[in-house]
C-alpha cells in the first residue's frame, strides 16, 4: 500500500482534495492512504511515506525538506491541479511521480486533467 501525504498551511485546503483523491483511488482500485497535515506537523509523521506532496503556498519549503529528508520523495503539487481541486489529476500525477508504468505513460501523454484514468 502506497502512502500519500499532502503537506499544506494548515491542512485545511487539502482537506477537499484528498477527499478527491481518496475517491478516484477506489474508482482506480489502487491500494493507497492519502492524508493531509499542516507544514507544521511532526515531520516524522511522514518519513515512512512513499510521496509527500506540498501545496503550491509553501513550495518554498521544498529544498530544506528534501535536504533533511532526502530519503522520501517530496514534490509540488501543482498548481493548476491545486486550484481546480482535482483529485484524479492529483492522484495520477502522484503515480506518474512514484514511477509507476501506467502513471508514466499517462504523464509522458499530458494526461494529467480531471477525470483521466489510467
Amino acid at each position: 500500500m502506497k502512502k500519500i501525504i499532502l503537506l499544506c498551511t494548515s491542512g485545511m485546503s487539502t482537506s477537499l482534495l484528498v477527499t478527491k483523491m481518496r475517491a478516484e483511488a477506489r474508482v482506480q482500485k489502487y491500494n493507497c492512504t492519502v492524508r493531509c497535515y499542516p507544514e507544521a506537523v511532526r515531520e516524522d509523521e511522514f518519513r515512512d511515506a512513499d510521496l509527500v506532496l506540498l501545496g503550491p503556498q509553501i513550495r518554498y519549503q521544498l529544498k530544506r525538506l528534501r535536504e533533511k529528508y532526502p530519503d522520501t520523495q517530496i514534490e509540488t503539487i501543482p498548481a493548476k491541479i491545486y486550484s481546480e481541486v482535482d483529485g484524479a489529476g492529483l492522484l495520477n500525477y502522484a503515480r506518474a511521480k512514484m514511477n509507476e508504468p501506467d502513471a508514466v505513460a499517462a504523464a509522458d501523454s499530458g494526461e494529467f486533467s480531471r477525470g483521466s484514468s489510467l
